[in-house]
């Protein structure tokens, strides 16, 4: 018998509503009170669809007073005097910003609305000053210091990259606006601004140098997110049912879940949290599906990508990158390796203390085919061989034993790709090709894509039989040199002794006609 699903807060952002009609709520306020007593101005940066517009309005709510939305929570049992505090929230996910004149009117239009809810008018000749003349004059009329909430406060700017005009007009509109949180400190409780990024060039990164960055704090690396704890402690029925629905047992559900969405590490030697979004979704659907990547394409992302020339290849076994690399991000800078953490396609997977360096990585397979299917669709537009029928062609070649087939349809698809949308010259444009076509075939089957020496360029394992292939370019060796590779390597040991036909394939890139050339196989 199917098991009843229970109310998930899939796309529920508000915490009073969230509480009132009694949807699930994974308890954070352990973290809200060691914020609120610890300290007062903070920046939070976490991936999109994280929980940080929940927790925002938690924070709202707790400030507001309303104990009775916080009943058997963990603050409940720590917090006495409920004070109520007025409260300005500033969410700039709703708007879209073309322009300064949009940024500036969106700011203003909210900056209205809570004047109105305040009685109060409107003072000040710009943005900044109508901003800090509101904070000082709810003061004087309340008698108590504001709450200011701030949340996705970088929108304007991702929104604008890859045009510099505009993100440099935008980033003029919101320096003096946030600055406003600095010289009005006597009259502020308590600061929270979130966002995906940290840009150093607004001036909340500098003139206000007070704020606290938390985004790779240990003490709130699981603020957003959701722990395995988490995970067992609130979700064990949703977990059962989806084991029941796709005939497994409960272990192999647990794994499936850890693979496709757990990895996520925001501090050095944290435990790792899962996606909330991806998690809820498989809930409410029973299905495994990658969900987070499919809310939205980062086009910006591959944009900033294409114009610093980022090599892809050395992410196949993780990045190592000093500790700023994944803190701080301006607009034009050589590399997008903080902007591939902070946006949550790269994680931290080890520390370096002695060297204060980090080893960046895809967190799990939901951003790793997810983001390379998009990357591949991306560079080559006209293609789209994972996504389409060819993907299935290339497998059932292999499932078939047919891996002269499969190495002929591969020469094919190569081939197919227009001169124009080659990307880089010699071997970085076949390894990277490569790299993707093998990585992404990963999905459907057992596939390794290595570098290192004792690795073959690439090894697929099929139900029968393990396939070991050696690429060379037409002018650097020839499909026996790669055949004699594999054997001195000993790149077949690793797997002699899983009882399967062993295949080993020399294969030589053509590069004046940019497709594969000869190919040799032998059974090992």
């Amino acid at each position: 018998m199917e098991t009843a699903l229970r109310k998930l807060p899939i796309g529920i952002q508000d915490f009073e509503d969230l509480r009132r009609k009694g949807f699930l709520y994974v308890d954070k306020t352990d973290y809200l009170w060691r914020l609120v007593t610890e300290g007062k101005p903070y920046f939070l940066s976490r991936p999109r669809r994280f929980g940080k517009s929940l927790f925002l309005t938690t924070l709202k709510a707790y400030f507001q007073g309303k104990k009775e939305l916080f009943n058997g929570l963990a603050i409940a049992e720590r917090e006495t005097a409920w004070q109520e505090y007025p409260v300005l929230h500033l969410d700039f996910n709703p708007s879209a910003y073309d322009s300064a004149a949009s940024l500036d009117g969106f700011i203003g239009d909210c900056l209205a609305r809570i004047e109105e809810a305040h009685g109060l008018e409107a003072t000040g000749s710009t943005t900044g000053s109508r901003f800090r003349n509101l904070i000082e004059n709810i003061y004087k009329k309340t008698g108590q210091q504001a709450v200011i909430l701030v949340d996705e406060y970088d929108k304007p700017l991702l929104e604008s990259m890859g045009n510099e005009t505009l993100n440099a007009e935008l980033r003029a509109v919101l320096k003096p606006f946030y600055g406003v949180l600095k010289s009005a400190d006597a009259f502020l409780r308590f600061v929270m601004l979130t966002g995906v990024t940290r840009f150093s060039k607004v001036s909340i990164f500098s003139d206000m140098n007070q704020l606290k960055e938390i985004g790779l704090s240990q003490n709130y690396a699981g603020i957003c997110g959701i722990t395995e704890k988490e995970l067992l402690d609130n979700f064990t029925p949703e977990l059962e049912a989806l084991a029941e629905a796709n005939g497994e047992s409960f272990d192999e559900t647990l794994f499936a879940m850890r693979k496709n969405f757990n990895g996520y590490h925001f501090a050095r030697n944290s435990e790792s949290v899962y996606n909330p979004f991806s998690v809820l979704n498989t809930f409410s659907a029973r299905d495994v599906q990658y969900y987070w990547f499919a809310t939205g394409t980062p086009t910006f992302l591959f944009k900033e990508l294409e114009r610093t020339g980022f090599e892809l290849l050395p992410f196949r076994d993780g990045i190592e990158v000093p500790e700023a690399a994944v803190n701080d991000y301006q607009p034009g800078d050589v590399t997008p390796v903080p902007l591939l953490y902070q946006s949550g396609y790269l994680t931290i997977t080890d520390y370096d203390k002695e060297i204060r360096s980090y080893r960046l990585g895809f967190p799990n397979e939901e951003v790793k085919y997810g983001f390379l299917n998009n990357l591949y669709n991306y560079l080559f537009p006209q293609t789209r061989m994972v996504n389409g029928l060819n993907a299935w062609t290339f497998i059932k070649a292999l499932r078939a034993g047919d891996a002269e087939g499969f190495l002929t349809q591969l020469k094919a698809f190569f081939a197919s790709i227009p001169y124009d949308l080659y990307f880089a010259k010699g071997e970085s444009y076949y390894q990277t090709i490569f790299y993707l076509v093998f990585t992404l075939l990963g999905q459907f089957v057992e596939s390794e894509v290595r570098s290192a020496a004792g690795r073959a360029d690439a090894v697929v394992k099929m139900r029968d039989a393990v396939y070991v292939f050696e690429f060379k370019l037409g002018k650097g060796g020839s499909a026996e040199d790669a055949l004699k590779q594999i054997d001195e390597k000993g790149y077949l040991v690793p797997y002699s002794a899983d009882g399967k036909k062993l295949v080993k394939a020399g294969v030589v890139f053509d590069t004046e006609t940019r497709t594969l050339g000869e190919w040799k196989m032998v059974n090992a």
